[in-house]
């Protein structure tokens, strides 16, 4: 019962030391947030519409969420479909035009030959999410099941084996 209590304190640090680890991961999370401006700032790629230059699993990080009149023919922008279902889309600036005074933006995907109403045009600013800053290839797959559950558990798996053993160390070093 002794051995117990004095391994208490060790248990309490480390359960403290897991439980900082996870505020730093949210927290980190939440300045990305923040500082894209857009409570979604990472999204997966998940069709091939935008080959060669965006590919399935891609992961895209995106910015400048009011920059809507800033925006260039060339630019890559993630937009909500404009017409139908709730759809988020992610394809290049073909073409900028006026509307009613309105600035209007049409776009395509890469790999598609032309734009495709209701799809790809009218993107008015209400549509507008951000343009695309930064690609990271093929890190998306990190994010989809069941790797993400695989991968999850590792994480947490290995944390805990790593406390342990610390712990351990620690209590043997100092009986």
């Amino acid at each position: 019962m002794l051995d117990e209590k004095s391994r208490l304190p060790t248990v309490i640090k480390n359960i403290i030391v897991f439980v900082l680890g996870i505020v730093i991961i949210i927290s980190l999370y939440h300045y990305l947030q923040v500082e894209s401006d857009n409570p979604l700032p990472f999204f997966v790629i998940s069709s091939d519409t935008m080959l060669p230059t965006l590919k399935i699993n891609d992961i895209i990080s995106i910015g400048d969420v009011h920059m809507f009149n800033n925006t260039k023919v060339g630019d890559i922008i993630v937009f909500k479909k404009p017409a139908g279902e709730d759809r988020i889309i992610v394809h290049r600036v073909a073409e900028i035009t006026s509307e009613n005074g309105k600035r209007v933006i049409i776009t395509k995907g890469d790999a598609s030959p032309v734009s495709i109403p209701g799809v790809d045009f009218p993107i008015y600013d209400n549509n507008f999410i951000g343009r695309v800053k930064i690609v990271l290839p093929q890190m998306g797959i990190l994010f989809t099941p069941p790797v993400n559950y695989v991968l999850l558990g590792a994480m947490i798996s290995a944390i805990a084996i790593v406390i342990f053993f610390y712990g351990r160390k620690r209590t043997l070093q100092h009986p």
